[in-house]
Protein backbone atom coordinates (compact mmCIF):
# COMPACT_ATOMS: atom_id res chain seq x y z
CA UNK A 1 0.00 0.00 0.00
CA UNK A 2 1.93 3.43 -1.36
CA UNK A 3 1.71 6.31 0.38
CA UNK A 4 -1.25 7.55 -1.31
CA UNK A 5 -3.49 5.31 -0.68
CA UNK A 6 -1.58 4.80 3.21
CA UNK A 7 -2.92 8.34 3.64
CA UNK A 8 -5.71 8.90 1.21
CA UNK A 9 -8.14 10.37 3.87
CA UNK A 10 -5.23 12.91 4.61
CA UNK A 11 -4.67 14.05 0.70
CA UNK A 12 -8.67 13.83 0.67
CA UNK A 13 -9.05 16.51 3.60
CA UNK A 14 -6.87 18.71 2.29
CA UNK A 15 -8.47 19.01 -1.05
CA UNK A 16 -11.42 19.60 0.46
CA UNK A 17 -9.70 22.49 2.47
CA UNK A 18 -8.44 23.96 -1.11
CA UNK A 19 -11.27 23.49 -2.26
CA UNK A 20 -13.59 25.71 -0.23
CA UNK A 21 -10.56 28.29 -0.02
CA UNK A 22 -10.27 28.58 -3.67
CA UNK A 23 -14.00 28.07 -4.19
CA UNK A 24 -14.66 31.75 -1.97
CA UNK A 25 -11.79 33.03 -2.90
CA UNK A 26 -11.59 32.69 -7.06
CA UNK A 27 -15.49 31.76 -7.15
CA UNK A 28 -15.61 33.13 -10.84
CA UNK A 29 -13.18 30.92 -12.11
CA UNK A 30 -15.21 27.70 -10.81
CA UNK A 31 -18.04 29.52 -12.52
CA UNK A 32 -15.96 29.34 -15.74
CA UNK A 33 -15.35 25.50 -15.34
CA UNK A 34 -18.94 24.83 -14.45
CA UNK A 35 -20.22 25.93 -17.82
CA UNK A 36 -18.15 23.45 -19.80
CA UNK A 37 -21.07 21.22 -20.08
CA UNK A 38 -22.30 19.22 -22.42
CA UNK A 39 -25.38 17.62 -22.24
CA UNK A 40 -25.47 17.85 -18.53
CA UNK A 41 -21.85 16.39 -18.53
CA UNK A 42 -19.47 18.60 -17.34
CA UNK A 43 -16.14 18.45 -19.35
CA UNK A 44 -13.93 19.03 -17.13
CA UNK A 45 -14.55 16.87 -14.50
CA UNK A 46 -15.59 14.11 -17.24
CA UNK A 47 -11.61 14.03 -17.74
CA UNK A 48 -10.62 13.94 -14.15
CA UNK A 49 -12.91 10.77 -13.49
CA UNK A 50 -12.10 9.01 -16.69
CA UNK A 51 -7.99 9.95 -15.46
CA UNK A 52 -9.64 7.75 -12.57
CA UNK A 53 -11.21 4.81 -13.70
CA UNK A 54 -9.43 4.09 -17.09
CA UNK A 55 -6.67 2.50 -14.55
CA UNK A 56 -9.03 0.29 -12.50
CA UNK A 57 -10.34 -1.11 -15.61
CA UNK A 58 -7.11 -1.85 -17.15
CA UNK A 59 -5.88 -3.80 -14.15
CA UNK A 60 -9.37 -6.29 -14.25
CA UNK A 61 -8.25 -9.39 -15.68
CA UNK A 62 -11.44 -10.72 -17.46
CA UNK A 63 -10.62 -13.70 -18.51
CA UNK A 64 -10.56 -14.97 -14.50
CA UNK A 65 -14.23 -15.26 -14.94
CA UNK A 66 -13.77 -18.15 -16.32
CA UNK A 67 -13.07 -19.38 -13.19
CA UNK A 68 -16.63 -18.23 -11.59
CA UNK A 69 -17.07 -21.89 -10.61
CA UNK A 70 -14.63 -22.42 -8.15
CA UNK A 71 -15.68 -22.09 -4.59
CA UNK A 72 -18.98 -19.96 -5.54
CA UNK A 73 -19.81 -19.45 -1.97
CA UNK A 74 -17.97 -16.12 -1.62
CA UNK A 75 -18.99 -14.91 -4.93
CA UNK A 76 -22.67 -15.41 -4.25
CA UNK A 77 -22.30 -13.85 -0.73
CA UNK A 78 -20.85 -10.64 -2.57
CA UNK A 79 -23.27 -10.64 -5.08
CA UNK A 80 -25.71 -10.99 -2.70
CA UNK A 81 -24.98 -8.17 -0.40
CA UNK A 82 -24.00 -6.03 -3.64
CA UNK A 83 -26.99 -5.77 -5.61
CA UNK A 84 -29.80 -7.46 -3.18
CA UNK A 85 -29.09 -5.64 0.22
CA UNK A 86 -27.18 -2.67 0.03
CA UNK A 87 -27.88 -0.96 -2.44
CA UNK A 88 -31.70 -0.96 -0.51
CA UNK A 89 -30.35 -0.11 2.97
CA UNK A 90 -28.47 3.18 1.86
CA UNK A 91 -31.64 4.28 0.60
CA UNK A 92 -33.81 3.37 3.74
CA UNK A 93 -31.27 4.71 5.63
CA UNK A 94 -31.12 8.04 3.41
CA UNK A 95 -34.79 8.26 3.58
CA UNK A 96 -34.73 8.43 7.59
CA UNK A 97 -32.23 10.63 8.22
CA UNK A 98 -32.80 13.11 5.56
CA UNK A 99 -36.67 12.91 6.02
CA UNK A 100 -36.98 12.23 9.43
CA UNK A 101 -34.23 12.93 11.95
CA UNK A 102 -32.47 15.80 10.28
CA UNK A 103 -35.78 17.32 8.59
CA UNK A 104 -35.55 19.72 10.84
CA UNK A 105 -32.62 21.23 10.12
CA UNK A 106 -32.43 20.25 6.10
CA UNK A 107 -34.36 21.93 3.49
CA UNK A 108 -37.17 19.05 1.15
CA UNK A 109 -35.00 19.95 -1.89
CA UNK A 110 -31.22 19.49 -0.15
CA UNK A 111 -32.70 16.49 1.74
CA UNK A 112 -33.68 14.62 -1.26
CA UNK A 113 -30.38 15.21 -3.26
CA UNK A 114 -28.53 14.08 -0.12
CA UNK A 115 -30.77 10.84 -0.38
CA UNK A 116 -29.70 10.96 -4.09
CA UNK A 117 -26.45 11.16 -3.92
CA UNK A 118 -26.55 8.05 -0.88
CA UNK A 119 -28.18 5.77 -3.45
CA UNK A 120 -25.21 6.27 -6.03
CA UNK A 121 -22.84 5.09 -3.89
CA UNK A 122 -24.83 2.21 -2.38
CA UNK A 123 -25.62 1.02 -6.04
CA UNK A 124 -21.71 1.13 -7.11
CA UNK A 125 -19.61 -1.67 -5.38
CA UNK A 126 -16.18 -1.02 -5.32
CA UNK A 127 -13.85 -1.80 -8.25
CA UNK A 128 -10.14 -0.39 -7.34
CA UNK A 129 -9.19 -0.48 -3.67
CA UNK A 130 -11.17 -3.61 -3.22
CA UNK A 131 -7.58 -5.15 -4.17
CA UNK A 132 -5.45 -3.04 -1.70
CA UNK A 133 -8.72 -4.42 1.06
CA UNK A 134 -7.44 -7.41 0.37
CA UNK A 135 -3.86 -7.60 0.28
CA UNK A 136 -3.82 -6.08 3.32
CA UNK A 137 -6.31 -8.83 4.66
CA UNK A 138 -4.00 -11.74 2.81
CA UNK A 139 -6.88 -12.38 0.48
CA UNK A 140 -6.94 -14.35 -2.20
CA UNK A 141 -5.78 -12.70 -5.25
CA UNK A 142 -7.00 -14.96 -7.75
CA UNK A 143 -10.58 -14.82 -6.17
CA UNK A 144 -10.70 -11.61 -5.63
CA UNK A 145 -9.90 -10.71 -9.23
CA UNK A 146 -12.93 -12.69 -10.36
CA UNK A 147 -15.33 -11.32 -7.46
CA UNK A 148 -14.68 -7.62 -9.02
CA UNK A 149 -14.77 -8.99 -12.64
CA UNK A 150 -18.43 -10.60 -12.47
CA UNK A 151 -19.17 -7.23 -10.45
CA UNK A 152 -18.12 -5.07 -12.88
CA UNK A 153 -20.20 -6.89 -16.15
CA UNK A 154 -23.59 -7.00 -13.39
CA UNK A 155 -22.63 -3.11 -13.13
CA UNK A 156 -23.07 -2.48 -16.73
CA UNK A 157 -26.22 -4.06 -17.13
CA UNK A 158 -27.71 -3.53 -13.20
CA UNK A 159 -26.51 0.02 -12.24
CA UNK A 160 -28.65 1.91 -14.30
CA UNK A 161 -31.92 0.52 -13.63
CA UNK A 162 -31.64 -0.07 -9.80
CA UNK A 163 -30.57 3.38 -9.72
CA UNK A 164 -33.63 4.39 -11.11
CA UNK A 165 -36.29 2.48 -8.92
CA UNK A 166 -34.55 3.81 -5.52
CA UNK A 167 -34.04 7.42 -6.69
CA UNK A 168 -38.08 6.91 -8.30
CA UNK A 169 -39.63 5.40 -5.19
CA UNK A 170 -37.46 8.03 -3.18
CA UNK A 171 -39.53 10.62 -4.91
CA UNK A 172 -36.40 12.01 -7.08
CA UNK A 173 -37.07 12.57 -10.71
CA UNK A 174 -34.42 11.13 -12.64
CA UNK A 175 -33.81 11.84 -16.37
CA UNK A 176 -33.41 7.92 -18.10
CA UNK A 177 -31.35 9.16 -21.09
CA UNK A 178 -29.01 11.49 -18.55
CA UNK A 179 -28.74 8.34 -16.51
CA UNK A 180 -27.91 5.86 -19.06
CA UNK A 181 -25.80 8.27 -20.76
CA UNK A 182 -23.56 8.36 -17.67
CA UNK A 183 -23.68 4.55 -17.28
CA UNK A 184 -22.22 4.20 -20.91
CA UNK A 185 -19.70 7.55 -19.91
CA UNK A 186 -18.19 6.22 -17.15
CA UNK A 187 -18.97 2.25 -16.96
CA UNK A 188 -19.36 0.66 -20.30
CA UNK A 189 -16.79 3.32 -22.39
CA UNK A 190 -14.02 2.61 -19.31
CA UNK A 191 -14.64 -0.83 -19.42
CA UNK A 192 -14.03 -1.45 -22.64
CA UNK A 193 -10.91 0.53 -23.10
CA UNK A 194 -9.68 -1.12 -20.10
CA UNK A 195 -10.18 -4.28 -21.73
CA UNK A 196 -8.42 -3.35 -25.04
CA UNK A 197 -5.23 -1.72 -23.34
CA UNK A 198 -4.48 -4.86 -20.93
CA UNK A 199 -5.51 -7.35 -24.18
CA UNK A 200 -2.84 -5.21 -26.56
CA UNK A 201 -0.15 -4.84 -24.04
CA UNK A 202 -0.13 -8.44 -23.36
CA UNK A 203 0.03 -9.38 -26.51
CA UNK A 204 3.26 -7.10 -27.02
CA UNK A 205 4.91 -9.68 -23.82
CA UNK A 206 5.18 -11.70 -20.91
CA UNK A 207 3.25 -9.03 -18.97
CA UNK A 208 6.44 -6.54 -18.01
CA UNK A 209 4.75 -4.14 -20.19
CA UNK A 210 1.40 -4.11 -18.33
CA UNK A 211 2.61 -3.94 -15.16
CA UNK A 212 4.73 -1.12 -16.41
CA UNK A 213 1.71 1.00 -17.85
CA UNK A 214 -0.62 0.23 -14.47
CA UNK A 215 2.49 1.37 -12.91
CA UNK A 216 2.61 4.93 -14.57
CA UNK A 217 -0.88 5.35 -14.44
CA UNK A 218 -1.50 4.94 -10.97
CA UNK A 219 -0.21 8.07 -9.83
CA UNK A 220 -2.69 10.00 -12.57
CA UNK A 221 -5.98 8.11 -11.07
CA UNK A 222 -4.82 9.43 -7.74
CA UNK A 223 -4.53 12.63 -8.81
CA UNK A 224 -7.73 12.68 -10.86
CA UNK A 225 -9.82 11.59 -7.61
CA UNK A 226 -7.72 14.48 -5.72
CA UNK A 227 -8.72 17.16 -8.66
CA UNK A 228 -11.94 16.31 -9.13
CA UNK A 229 -12.91 16.90 -4.69
CA UNK A 230 -10.97 20.10 -5.25
CA UNK A 231 -13.41 20.98 -7.90
CA UNK A 232 -16.55 19.61 -5.92
CA UNK A 233 -15.55 21.42 -2.91
CA UNK A 234 -15.05 24.83 -4.73
CA UNK A 235 -18.34 24.54 -6.32
CA UNK A 236 -19.79 23.53 -3.16
CA UNK A 237 -17.70 26.21 -0.66
CA UNK A 238 -20.79 28.85 -0.28
CA UNK A 239 -22.97 26.21 0.94
CA UNK A 240 -20.41 24.47 3.31
CA UNK A 241 -19.42 27.99 4.91
CA UNK A 242 -23.07 28.63 5.42
CA UNK A 243 -23.96 25.13 6.34
CA UNK A 244 -20.53 23.30 8.44
CA UNK A 245 -22.89 20.84 9.75
CA UNK A 246 -24.06 19.48 6.31
CA UNK A 247 -20.94 16.73 6.08
CA UNK A 248 -21.13 15.64 9.41
CA UNK A 249 -24.93 15.09 9.00
CA UNK A 250 -24.20 13.08 5.48
CA UNK A 251 -21.60 11.52 6.74
CA UNK A 252 -22.77 9.67 9.95
CA UNK A 253 -25.87 7.31 7.93
CA UNK A 254 -22.39 6.40 5.52
CA UNK A 255 -21.19 5.56 8.15
CA UNK A 256 -23.72 3.47 9.84
CA UNK A 257 -24.42 1.71 6.57
CA UNK A 258 -20.57 0.68 5.87
CA UNK A 259 -20.28 -0.37 9.79
CA UNK A 260 -23.79 -2.40 8.89
CA UNK A 261 -23.07 -3.79 5.48
CA UNK A 262 -19.79 -5.07 6.84
CA UNK A 263 -21.21 -6.71 9.86
CA UNK A 264 -23.89 -8.22 8.33
CA UNK A 265 -21.46 -9.70 4.99
CA UNK A 266 -18.71 -10.99 7.80
CA UNK A 267 -21.77 -12.73 9.75
CA UNK A 268 -22.97 -14.75 6.53
CA UNK A 269 -19.58 -15.52 5.97
CA UNK A 270 -18.91 -17.29 8.58
CA UNK A 271 -21.97 -19.15 9.21
CA UNK A 272 -21.10 -20.33 5.25
CA UNK A 273 -17.77 -22.12 7.01
CA UNK A 274 -15.48 -20.09 4.19
CA UNK A 275 -12.02 -19.89 4.77
CA UNK A 276 -10.89 -16.19 5.99
CA UNK A 277 -8.99 -15.77 2.70
CA UNK A 278 -11.97 -15.76 0.93
CA UNK A 279 -14.27 -14.31 3.84
CA UNK A 280 -12.24 -11.00 4.42
CA UNK A 281 -11.61 -9.46 1.23
CA UNK A 282 -15.61 -10.98 0.16
CA UNK A 283 -16.62 -8.43 3.36
CA UNK A 284 -14.58 -5.56 1.68
CA UNK A 285 -15.97 -6.06 -1.69
CA UNK A 286 -19.85 -5.71 -0.16
CA UNK A 287 -18.67 -2.78 1.74
CA UNK A 288 -16.67 -0.42 -0.18
CA UNK A 289 -18.49 1.76 -2.72
CA UNK A 290 -17.34 2.98 -6.29
CA UNK A 291 -17.19 6.66 -5.26
CA UNK A 292 -15.76 7.47 -8.56
CA UNK A 293 -18.71 6.41 -10.42
CA UNK A 294 -21.17 7.56 -7.84
CA UNK A 295 -19.18 10.98 -8.21
CA UNK A 296 -19.92 10.91 -12.23
CA UNK A 297 -23.71 10.18 -12.19
CA UNK A 298 -24.18 12.44 -9.49
CA UNK A 299 -23.01 15.35 -11.43
CA UNK A 300 -24.41 13.97 -14.86
CA UNK A 301 -27.54 13.79 -12.79
CA UNK A 302 -27.78 17.26 -10.25
CA UNK A 303 -24.83 18.85 -11.27
CA UNK A 304 -21.51 20.53 -10.12
CA UNK A 305 -22.95 22.22 -7.30
CA UNK A 306 -25.66 19.65 -5.84
CA UNK A 307 -26.45 18.20 -2.74
CA UNK A 308 -25.57 14.79 -4.16
CA UNK A 309 -22.59 15.65 -5.86
CA UNK A 310 -21.69 16.72 -2.24
CA UNK A 311 -22.88 13.51 -0.52
CA UNK A 312 -20.99 11.23 -2.82
CA UNK A 313 -17.72 13.56 -1.85
CA UNK A 314 -18.33 12.84 1.60
CA UNK A 315 -18.36 9.40 0.48
CA UNK A 316 -14.79 9.49 -0.09
CA UNK A 317 -14.10 11.14 2.69
CA UNK A 318 -15.52 8.38 5.22
CA UNK A 319 -14.63 5.16 2.97
CA UNK A 320 -11.38 4.97 3.43
CA UNK A 321 -10.60 5.65 7.14
CA UNK A 322 -13.21 3.35 7.92
CA UNK A 323 -12.21 0.79 5.74
CA UNK A 324 -9.25 0.43 7.15
CA UNK A 325 -10.50 -0.17 10.85
CA UNK A 326 -12.73 -3.06 8.99
CA UNK A 327 -9.41 -4.60 7.79
CA UNK A 328 -7.56 -4.50 11.32
CA UNK A 329 -10.99 -6.30 12.53
CA UNK A 330 -11.30 -8.90 9.72
CA UNK A 331 -7.06 -9.29 10.47
CA UNK A 332 -7.88 -9.25 13.97
CA UNK A 333 -10.24 -12.54 13.86
CA UNK A 334 -8.52 -14.72 11.50
CA UNK A 335 -8.48 -17.39 13.95
CA UNK A 336 -12.39 -16.86 14.04
CA UNK A 337 -12.35 -18.97 10.40
CA UNK A 338 -8.72 -20.70 9.82
CA UNK A 339 -9.80 -23.62 12.35
CA UNK A 340 -12.90 -24.24 10.34
CA UNK A 341 -11.71 -24.10 6.99
CA UNK A 342 -9.96 -27.23 5.85
CA UNK A 343 -12.49 -28.26 3.68
CA UNK A 344 -13.01 -26.80 0.59
CA UNK A 345 -15.42 -24.09 -0.20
Amino acid sequence: MGIFERYMTLWVGLCLLAGVVLGNLMPGVFTLVAGFEFFHVNLVVAVFIWVMIYPMMVQIDFSAIKDVGRKPKGLILTLVINWLIKPFTMAALGWLFFRVIFADWVDPQSAGEYIAGMILLGVAPCTAMVFVWSQLTKGDPNYTLVQVSVNDIIMVFAFAPIAAFLLGISDIIVPWETLLLSTVLYVVLPLLAGIWTRRHLERKGDGVRLDSFLRQLKPWSILGLLATVVLLFGFQAQTIIEQPLTIGMIAIPLLIQTYGIFIIAYAAAYWLRLPHNIAAPACMISTSNFFELAVAVAISLFGLHSGAALATVVGVLVEVPVMLTLVAVANRTRHWFDPRSSEPK
